[in-house]
């Protein structure tokens, strides 16, 4: 099999117009590495799948799948990790945009380090603000109660207080974690060969932590590299999918709570933990309904 360097996956919903945008910024800057760009389209209905035929399968190394249902995110990646050629696997989301080198000098620094099986970088708000998912830890029932409630936002310096999101150490410095975004995860084949492809228990949430969590247990590092950024429009496919995506978010936290926190605590203190998921998110979904052009629960 030929190989390259990287391979770009897409998993594209009807975000035509963000994903052009963001294969024309990995073109742009992408100069110093060999990569294919896998598109994965899950069932759009915005001629998505036209526009990638029209302006880029002419491309060397640019492929799409077209699915007639929506996958999810996990799903979908899996079929792109399933014929990538690359040395390492770029998750990257369609509602971005490169800047500059990011995607080469995040490449370099993966393959520099033995131990290092995944990478993020930083990532940004269309503001320029940092956006706190791109460097996580996997959170203990107290860590989302802080953040849920809003008590680690009102302290972002406390490191007791802000441990999921680490508002109290420097986005400029590098950082081993527990997850960073899957808006923009480069992993190395070598990792996926270890622990298997994503999780697809998980439709578009908590997948990637989930990842992240099993490369670590593999003996991989993951670390945070603030050696460039990227622009993430958040959030425009939950838009979309309004209460579906919010009963998918908090239905990741039962999933990804079974899997990591359940046999750390006893029989009623899960229940506890269960009726609080359900009672927030049953005030979501209902607050969805009340705004339908709002959103509730977007990924990261």
């Amino acid at each position: 099999m030929l190989k390259c360097d990287l391979t770009i996956i897409i998993v594209n919903w009807n975000a035509r117009e963000l994903l052009k945008n963001c294969l024309d910024s990995i073109y742009k800057n992408v100069k110093n590495i060999t990569f294919e760009i896998i598109v994965v389209d899950n069932n759009s209905t915005d001629e998505s799948c036209k526009m990638l035929k029209d302006k880029y399968m002419d491309r060397k190394g640019f492929k799409l799948i077209e699915n007639r249902d929506n996958k999810g995110f996990a799903g979908a990646n899996n079929q792109g990790i399933g014929i990538a050629k690359g040395e390492a696997i770029l998750l990257l989301n369609p509602d971005t945009i490169i800047n500059g080198d990011v995607i080469d000098r995040i490449y370099e620094y993966l393959i520099s380090e033995e131990n290092l099986g995944i990478a993020g970088c930083k990532v940004l708000n269309s503001d320029g603000t940092l956006q706190l998912a791109c460097r996580r830890m996997a959170p203990r029932p107290k860590d989302a109660f802080f953040k849920l409630f809003g008590i680690s936002k009102l302290f972002k310096k406390n490191k007791s207080l802000t441990r999921y999101n680490l508002t109290h150490v420097s986005e400029d410095e590098f950082l081993d974690v527990d997850s960073v975004s899957g808006c923009f995860l480069m992993i190395k084949r070598e990792v996926i060969d270890k622990i298997g492809f994503l999780d697809e228990t998980f439709f578009m949430y908590g997948e990637e932590m989930d990842w992240c969590m099993r490369a670590k247990k593999a003996g991989y590092i993951v670390r945070y590299c603030p050696v460039g950024t990227i622009i993430h429009y958040k959030g425009e496919s939950s838009k979309q999918l309004g209460t579906k995506a919010t009963y998918e978010f908090y239905r990741a936290m039962i999933i990804f709570y079974n899997k990591y926190n359940k046999e750390d605590n006893f029989f009623l203190f899960n229940w506890i933990v269960y009726l609080g998921i359900f009672l927030l998110g049953l005030i979501a979904i209902i607050k969805n309904l009340l705004t339908p052009n709002g959103r509730v629960g977007t990924k990261g």
